[in-house]
């Protein structure tokens, strides 16, 4: 392979989606240290309680040495466009990125066209975690059908961007693109 075609099979954009507890993050995590390290972990959550203080030391006690981590709760565009060239990158997860969004009341819109515009031009090899919320029953408020909606048409803006697309079921790897 010549430089510049080992160079361009790096810059991929890898989604992942799945349900609660499908094996997301362990797999996206996987797939990002087959590549040189350092690698970078942009984090989209907030510790707001003691649970997702849980969750977050869990998922940092899975990562070793390598790992940088990002905090992008809000500024997730910023946070990718301030990366390295050909850095390897994993993204967990879009939908508390944009859960971030809608309790801050922001053009939730103009926020995903603006990532899944960042997303469509990896520098490197990118993955991207996310939940599918829309295969379950109707929710029964506004918000939730707002969110799930939102979520669901974020999840497509990123599938069409990516290279190839993977659906997490029991904590096995499904390609879907």
């Amino acid at each position: 392979m010549t430089g510049a075609t080992a160079a361009s099979a790096a810059r991929k954009l890898t989604f992942i989606l799945g349900g609660a507890r499908s094996g997301k993050s362990s797999h996206a995590e996987k797939l990002t240290t087959a590549f040189p390290s350092p690698w970078a972990y942009i984090a989209t959550a907030g510790a707001y309680d003691d649970e997702m203080r849980e969750r977050i030391a869990l998922h940092r006690s899975r990562r070793g040495e390598g790992w940088v981590t990002v905090d992008a709760p809000l500024d997730l565009v910023g946070a990718i466009e301030a990366l390295p060239n050909h850095e390897p990158v994993l993204i967990d997860c879009l939908t508390l990125w944009l859960t971030n969004h809608m309790l801050a009341e922001h053009d939730v819109e103009a926020e995903c066209r603006r990532l899944a515009d960042v997303l469509s031009r990896p520098r490197g090899p990118w993955f991207v975690v996310s939940n599918e919320v829309g295969l379950g029953i109707v929710p029964d408020n506004a918000l939730a059908r707002r969110f799930r909606d939102a979520a669901g048409r974020l999840n497509q803006q990123v599938a069409a961007a990516a290279d190839s697309v993977l659906m997490m079921v029991a904590g096995l790897p499904l390609k879907v693109k």
